[in-house]
């Protein structure tokens, strides 16, 4: 019987018919690296005739562990689920991580969730995998256990970029110094933040560049560094190239730091609308200026510089 600690965040229904390949972990950013995992699996179940399962967990585990070194999110559980909802697996499975669950080591999960629960015969896992109590579940401790439990265990090598194995973490630095390109690179996608369109103070209109300012809801969801950025605007209509100012408005005394973004070539009302403003790069950081007029050809420049990145970007 499964531990009561062990709650499903979105209950599975997976069939048992068949049995699976499955892969288990936080997979924050869903990565390339996750990516590599996934289609993986995917390539196993379709040769075996099981069924791709992957495991993951809501909130992330050193939220509850460690909270004091728990790091900001790539991907929210909303947008982790629209990432996955494009790998072609048959099933996400997110469970909810409690201390109870913390406590677990790894045989009882594997033996209690992934194998009764969830019919695993195929384990596939990242090259640094570890998870159940203190990540004591890597590969070597799997295979002892898959022997017992009657399943395979296979690694999937790292995925590398500039040099280096991809990693949430290695991800988490490049987007905290501003450079959205490495991050990009890592991710296979430019780093993305949803905001919620909310009235600021009109000041962009009257300066000549109309901004929709932001409000990012969750918390816990890394937001890059302050600074200019060329961006894309991801809206229900459609996607737009833009700029966006990112932190404090040092050339207005007093105003609050803002999350700021002009699309360009864009026109309407965009109050209370969701947008996804995708990361392409960031042009400079935020400085002064001397009168608004030198604040507008700044903004002037910013715009043209935007849209050429975005143009060769295409």
């Amino acid at each position: 019987m499964t531990d009561p600690g062990v709650r499903w965040a979105y209950r599975p229904g997976i069939p048992r018919d068949r049995g699976t390949v499955a892969t288990v972990g936080t997979f924050d950013g869903v990565h390339r690296g996750h990516w590599e995992v996934l289609q993986e699996i995917r390539r196993r179940a379709g040769e075996t005739g099981r069924r791709s399962v992957l495991v993951t967990f809501d909130p992330h585990p050193l939220r509850i562990v460690r909270p004091e070194h728990a790091p900001p999110l790539l991907t929210t559980p909303v947008e982790k689920k629209e990432i996955l909802a494009e790998s072609g697996l048959d099933y996400a499975v997110f469970i909810a991580f409690t201390e109870t669950l913390s406590r677990y080591e790894p045989r009882r999960f594997v033996e209690e969730v992934l194998v009764e629960r969830l019919g695993v015969e195929e384990l596939v896992i990242g090259y640094d995998h570890g998870f159940g109590r203190d990540r004591s579940g890597d590969a070597e401790m799997l295979r002892t256990i898959g022997v017992e439990l009657g399943f395979d265990v296979d690694v999937v090598p790292p995925v590398e970029s500039g040099g280096h194995a991809v990693s949430s973490s290695g991800i988490r630095t490049a987007i905290a110094s501003g450079r959205m390109e490495d991050a990009e690179a890592g991710l296979g996608r430019p780093y993305s933040v949803r905001g919620v369109v909310v009235r600021g103070d009109g000041r962009g209109r009257h300066l000549g560049f109309p901004t929709a300012n932001l409000r990012v809801s969750n918390t816990e969801k890394l937001v890059p560094p302050a600074g200019i950025y060329a961006v894309r605007g991801v809206l229900r209509s459609g996607t737009w190239p833009g700029a966006l100012h990112l932190g404090p408005r040092p050339t207005f005394q007093g105003s609050p730091p803002t999350i700021e973004l002009h699309l360009m070539d864009y026109e309407g009302d965009l109050y209370g609308e969701e947008v996804r403003v995708d990361f392409v790069r960031r042009l400079r950081e935020v400085r002064p200026f001397s009168s608004a007029a030198a604040l507008v050809e700044q903004m002037k420049e910013d715009v043209a510089v935007a849209r050429a990145v975005l143009e060769a970007k295409r």
